[in-house]
């Protein structure tokens, strides 16, 4: 049941019981550029077989971090064109480390950043729905609970009753979009205040994708259906779709049994990024088992794609990939239709898809601007060779 006066001029939209398609956006920093690169071969598809744009086409947008200002500018209704312009109008003041000293001065003096996520996104803009053009879900870090919090706009979730003064949909978007892109040594913390009356409910914020959601496809797809967050949307492989776009992974070398203490410090150095790998694999994992996955990269030798095929004991890898995927038409009986977009930063996955020229470890760096115009090229190279309509199914 949908209330008007709640849902505002979203109400039209989602008072029918229908399927509902999602999409999901991961941090990244300035290889959300790669990001839009695979999403501009999406819009394409999309626009092609049903007219829509974006924020038509999908009914829910997820982002975490760099992820977060994709899908914020989506919800408002851009496109990916004029994103793919604010990124290399705007990423040096949003990612480069070289203005970290400036950056400590912003406490002081106007903050540029600031005026441009104001500039994009309103300066009064806040999260009701009439500010939007779909809900839209952006994930923080609560450093003050030491929490994650996932922020969304629907408009029945309890936190968003308006009665409440500290109801989310008063925040400002720009203010929530920054929140979530507060990387430590990147941004300073962002301070949100939630009701002016009380103190203790003032946070301070930090980058979203320090939380076990820097890939927010399966808390989507849970803050979706289950009861508690009172959106209810039915499960079902034709119910519910979920596209989910990367920004980039390679997984990395460490010790081996030879050299078990090779390069302690290096290895200490890049904790963090490998936490956060193992972590959105593991979130990846989880919507191709509890949903039905139509396309996604090699995870490892022994679940391959997880994409489902009719194959028999014994076989070998190869043999499985041989093997032609179960027709979308046959129904599982999974949760969600679920694919997965992403490009293998590696050598050997940047000469696959035509740029044996790109350093590895250079194009994985979050704050290397310079690699602007090489991100975009990857990821629309990726979005050319992943993408298939036919991977949405019933949802086209």
């Amino acid at each position: 049941m949908i209330y008007p006066e709640r849902w505002q001029s979203l109400a039209q939209r989602y008072q029918a019981d229908r399927p509902h398609r999602m999409l999901a956006l991961d941090g990244g920093g300035i290889r959300g550029l790669l990001t839009l690169g695979i999403l501009e071969h999406i819009e394409k598809l999309v626009a092609a077989k049903t007219g829509q744009p974006l924020w038509k086409f999908f009914d829910y947008i997820a982002g975490t971090s760099t992820g977060a200002i994709i899908a914020a500018g989506l919800a408002r209704g851009m496109t990916t064109a004029e994103l793919i312009d604010f990124y290399k109008n705007s990423g040096k003041q949003m990612f480069e480390k070289a203005w970290l000293l400036e950056r400590i001065k912003y406490f002081y003096t106007a903050d540029p950043l600031k005026k441009q996520l104001q500039d994009v996104f309103g300066h009064d803009t806040n999260l009701f729905p009439d500010n939007l053009k779909c809900l839209l879900l952006v994930v923080t870090k609560n450093l003050t609970t030491d929490s994650p919090w996932p922020i969304s706009t629907n408009p029945d979730a309890k936190y968003n009753d308006p009665a409440r003064k500290d109801c989310n949909l008063k925040m400002p978007l720009w203010q929530l979009v920054r929140a979530s892109t507060a990387a430590p040594v990147y941004f300073p913390p962002e301070t949100l205040q939630w009701d002016p009356a009380d103190q203790g409910k003032t946070f301070v914020f930090a980058d979203g994708g320090v939380t076990p959601h820097n890939n927010p496809a399966f808390l989507l797809y849970r803050m979706a259906t289950e009861p508690a967050y009172r959106l209810n949307w039915k499960t079902g492989e034709k119910n519910l779709l979920i596209v989910s776009v990367g920004t980039g992974a390679a997984e990395s070398l460490g010790a081996t049994a030879a050299s078990p203490n090779k390069n302690i410090v290096s290895t200490v150095a890049g904790l963090p990024g490998e936490l956060m790998y193992g972590i959105l694999v593991e979130q990846d994992i989880n919507c191709r088992t509890i949903g039905r996955c139509a396309y996604g990269a090699h995870l490892d030798r022994e679940v391959l794609d997880l994409v489902p095929r009719p194959v028999e004991p014994g076989m070998t890898m190869d043999e499985q990939y041989a093997v032609p995927p179960i027709p979308l038409s046959t129904d599982l009986g999974r949760h969600f239709l679920y694919a997965r977009y992403n490009a293998d930063l590696s050598k050997t996955g940047l000469t696959s898809l035509g740029f044996p020229q790109v350093d590895s470890d250079n194009i994985q760096k979050m704050d290397a601007t310079e690699n602007i115009a090489d991100l975009l090229a990857i990821g629309r190279a990726a979005g050319e060779r992943q993408v298939r309509i036919e991977h949405f199914g019933a949802f086209v």
